[in-house]
Formats: C-alpha cells, structure tokens, sequence
C-alpha cells in the first residue's frame, strides 16, 4: 500500500537563504537510512534583455492551485522511486540576481534515485505549476518571464 504523505508548505518570501539549505541538510544528519541527497538550487541570473539587463525576478503564484500542484508532483515522485524524504521551497516575492528562488532536496537508500527524483520534480514544477515570474530589467521596467 503506497503512503499518502500530508501536503507541506513550500512558498517562502523572498530569497531562499543559504542559511536555511545549510539547516536542511544539517536536520538530515539523524536519519540513517538515508544513503544520498540530491539537491536542485535555482539560481537567478543577470540575462541581458532588449529593455536591459535582469536585476531580479519577482514571482506570485496562485497559492492555493499551486501547493496543490507540488503535492502532486511529491506524491508521483514517491510512487515512482525509492524515496526516504523529499523537501520543496519556491520563492514568492522580489529575488535578487545570484539568490536561490527554488530548492529541490531529495533524499533516498540510493544515489540514482536521489538524481533521477530531483530531475523529475524540477521537470514537473517548470511544466505544472502555476507559478508567475516578472523579471525586473534596467531602470525598472518589468517583463513577463517565459520558462525555457
């Protein structure tokens, strides 16, 4: 019998801190049956634009449609490899150019399913999940951004 896991909250304001990847990976510690992580950090990046270059990405979502997406998705990921936890934190807000908006960490007995889980999951949250980026570019001016 597959294990239903409770929907877990996953927007934080703002930028994901390095602090808080360094608290993730240190709770981690305990749980001995864990033999690999695989961890996903999405980064903001200084593209350059017609209208100048990106300063920051300021992202909303629509929450309620959107928690239901990642408890989706965490719920596939669970059917479909051997997973021991499974953690997901999305940005809402202003993030700034070289901070974390999206971090993935996956733990499992094993490396290949530690790797193919977190592809999985990031695959899935840039295709199903209702999550709205405006990138901020030059003197101010905001342009909608288009996932790739």
């Amino acid at each position: 019998m597959e294990k239903i896991h409770k929907p877990k909250k996953v927007f934080v304001q703002g930028p994901v801190s390095p602090q808080f990847i360094a608290d993730a990976i240190a709770a981690h510690q305990s749980k001995t049956t864990i033999g690999a992580h695989a961890i996903f950090l999405g980064q903001i990046r200084a593209d350059k634009k017609e209208e100048g270059t990106v300063t920051g990405i300021e992202y909303s979502a629509y929450e309620e449609m959107a928690e239901q997406a990642f408890h989706k998705i965490r719920e596939e990921a669970f059917a479909r490899f051997e997973l021991t936890c499974m953690h997901i934190y999305h940005s809402l807000g202003l993030v700034p150019v070289g901070e974390i908006s999206l971090f993935v960490f996956v733990s499992s007995p094993h490396r290949r399913a530690a790797f193919e889980a977190s592809e999985f999951v990031v695959e899935a949250i840039k295709a199903d999940v209702p999550i709205f980026g405006k990138e901020l570019v030059g003197g101010g001016a905001y342009v909608w951004k288009e996932n790739s």
